[in-house]
């Protein structure tokens, strides 16, 4: 094989593998960083760092649980204006326990809500681009339609998300995997009442194969492919 040829192989290897890329810090806009510090902890997120080299430079570091991206704010790490995140995610598995946690935490939090089109019946303000918010979680329990949100003291907007089953595609199903032990207790709990129905369209007869049962349906459920019966 020619050198040109080899170059134009390793290129078109380059262009159909792209290299790992992982998102690992978000910039938060903040006007007081010690207010800002207070908050975050008592969202209970680690703190990873908090370091200055002088008197015009601070970066602070938290890391919300089960995340691998960070987000760090403090002073003279960002132009941007205090307030001025907005739309920014964290996934849950159970949307009513994530409520609960940052509410009993001291936290302002929304009720959950869903949203749907040309319809208004919560008392909090429109998210992202207009949509419009329904009271309570979305009837049929779909994954990525479920939300509740909260505010930091500049007004960076926080969007908690429920999803328990990916989109098709997005996770391979040979690497399922938990980030905590509140995830893997949640889809477990989410199987044991699946597999109570399987057991019923099975004249209510013990399945003594459950645990292969359990474990196709939760590597399925996250990797967003069809759910056993």
């Amino acid at each position: 094989m020619s050198n040109a040829m080899r170059s134009e192989t390793s290129i078109e290897s380059m262009r159909t593998r792209p290299v790992d890329t992982k998102l690992e810090v978000i910039v938060i806009p903040v006007s007081d960083v010690d207010r800002a510090k207070r908050f975050y902890e008592k969202l209970g997120w680690r703190l990873d760092a908090d370091f200055s080299n002088d008197a015009d430079f601070r970066v602070i570091q938290f890391t919300p649980p089960g995340s691998g991206c960070a987000i760090i704010f403090g002073r003279n790490v960002t132009a941007a204006a205090p307030g001025s995140a907005q739309g920014l995610y964290l996934i849950v598995s159970d949307i009513e326990a994530a409520r609960r946690d940052l509410a009993a935490r001291g936290v302002e939090v929304s009720e959950v809500f869903h949203d749907a089109s040309g319809v208004y019946a919560g008392k909090d303000e429109p998210y992202l681009f207009g949509r419009l918010r329904i009271a309570g979680c979305d009837p049929e329990h779909r994954s990525y339609r479920s939300f509740a949100s909260f505010k930091d003291p500049d007004g960076n907007g926080w969007l908690l998300q429920e999803v328990t089953t990916r989109l098709p595609g997005r996770i391979d199903a040979d690497e399922t995997a938990f980030s905590t032990s509140s995830d893997l207790a949640a889809a477990l709990r989410r199987a044991a009442h699946a597999h109570g129905e399987h057991e019923k369209r099975n004249g209510g007869k013990h399945d003594e194969n459950w645990p292969d049962w359990y474990a196709e349906y939760m590597v399925s459920e996250q990797a967003g492919r069809q759910l056993p019966l």
